[in-house]
């Protein structure tokens, strides 16, 4: 049997995308509370979420929401990782007020945020370990967020995944959607 790499890479992105979650789910987390919550989006949810990051983009001008919209397109899968707002009762004051008990319920616990980022650097050693292309984006967590697709979690990123010979996410150049879309194994 002869298996050709590009007609194994949708098994291999899946099998990849899976160690990344297991990577974040595993990472350290504050006190030990696990209020971390993981999702890969594929397929026809990957255009559903540029449209999103468009929205958004064209509610607060960033640019850089537009460009990261086209940017997702060129990803097999993009992994989500948020958390749920829970304050730790460690009265830390990282946060700006002098206990938990005096931070507005519209103040995220730093710790949450925290452990956000050490939950995205376990998936993206991982992701690096088997030499796949990301990027963290804020745009596209923030779009998934907003989609509400990690069931009400108030601090998401997203990390789009490719397979490629190029990274498509590195240069940062936007690709419309039918530009994408029409990209030859090759290219893609």
């Amino acid at each position: 049997m002869i298996q050709n790499e590009r007609e194994t890479r949708p098994v291999q992105l899946e099998d990849a995308v899976r160690q990344m979650m297991t990577a974040a789910r595993t990472a350290p987390k504050g006190k030990g509370l696990d209020i971390i919550e993981i999702a890969a989006v594929t397929g026809d949810d990957i255009p559903v979420l540029s449209e999103k990051i468009k929205e958004l983009g064209e509610q607060n001008g960033l640019k850089f929401f537009f460009r990261d919209a086209g940017n997702i397109l060129s990803a097999g899968a993009v992994v989500l990782i948020g958390t749920y707002q829970k304050t730790h009762g460690l009265n830390c004051a990282h946060c700006g007020f002098p206990t938990c008990g005096e931070k507005p319920e519209t103040t995220p616990c730093v710790l949450n945020t925290v452990d956000v980022g050490i939950a995205i650097g376990s998936a993206c050693a991982t992701a690096v370990d088997l030499r796949l292309d990301t990027r963290v984006m804020f745009s596209a967590g923030l779009a998934a967020q907003k989609l509400n697709w990690l069931n009400g979690c108030q601090t998401v990123f997203a990390i789009p995944v490719s397979i490629s010979s190029k990274n498509p996410f590195f240069d940062r150049k936007p690709k419309e959607p039918e530009q994408a879309a029409s990209l030859s194994p090759t290219e893609t």
